[in-house]
């Protein structure tokens, strides 16, 4: 197991969940560490979790209409809760969330904004959760399918040079080429911090990206200075894609 990392049901608090595999570690890129959560349905688990949340996100929780958005909130953030608290030498009960202008959440630690930072996404019966010391993260995990509209989706979603890619290929390589655009794009716009004001029809992904390359460098247009480091994280089972702000070197 990673230093950065706890072992399940270690932390202060997390006696419930001893012996609970609701997670493993999945990639180190640099300085950010990216854990997978198993999302598939199991009630004992799920009951589990439910130790780790706070009465808001238990409000929250209920307010969940469809059994798979709630298992994945839950889920997703017990185990984002024991790993912060790993990470930040807190107990449980003096982890809260806030949030920024666009709605992306922070920690806070008995009331004050923690030194890290997280990013949580889930797709069907996975779940991904990126943490690292400081700077803007983002990440995204989808699983597979043809959507009925993909079409429209990608009139609405994406650039120009990335719609006439997308032309050039049908079937089961458009699904792939559809989801590998489409998770490096929103790990992107969850990083930034900027929500739905950010059109991502406006930017489009490094062409090394269409060609299959695991990694690239980003800069939004306009944005002069700020790079981004990109990461494919897909397997045979999801797509997904890690967004890390660069750090500048200094000469």
């Amino acid at each position: 197991m990673p230093a950065d990392l706890p072992t399940p049901g270690s932390c202060p608090g997390a006696s419930q969940m001893a012996g609970q595999a609701l997670w493993r570690p999945f990639r180190k890129v640099d300085c950010t560490t990216v854990v997978h959560v198993d999302l598939t349905p199991d009630p004992s688990r799920e009951l589990l979790a439910l130790a780790w949340l706070d009465d808001e996100e238990l409000a929250r929780r209920q307010r969940f209409v469809h059994p798979r958005p709630l298992r994945q909130f839950t889920l997703c953030r017990a185990v984002l809760r024991e790993l912060l608290c790993h990470r930040l030498g807190c107990r449980n009960d003096r982890l809260s969330f806030a949030t920024g202008t666009y709605g992306k959440p922070f920690a806070l630690v008995g009331g004050s904004p923690a030194p890290i930072a997280f990013n949580v996404s889930h797709g069907g019966r996975h779940g991904l959760i990126a943490l690292a010391p400081s700077g803007r993260i983002g990440v995204d995990v989808e699983e597979r399918a043809a959507r009925r509209d993909m079409d429209e989706d990608i009139r609405l979603l994406f650039a120009p040079g990335e719609r006439a890619r997308l032309k050039t290929v049908c079937g089961l390589r458009k699904v792939d080429l559809f989801y590998r655009l489409w998770t490096v794009k929103e790990a992107l716009v969850k990083a930034s911090g900027a929500g739905l004001s950010l059109d991502t029809t406006g930017f489009e992904i490094p062409p090394a990206i269409y060609a299959g390359a695991g990694s690239g460098l980003f800069s939004f247009p306009g944005a002069s200075g700020e790079v981004w480091r990109l990461e494919r994280l897909g397997n045979a089972n999801f797509e997904a894609a890690l967004a890390v702000e660069a750090v500048p070197h200094s000469d």
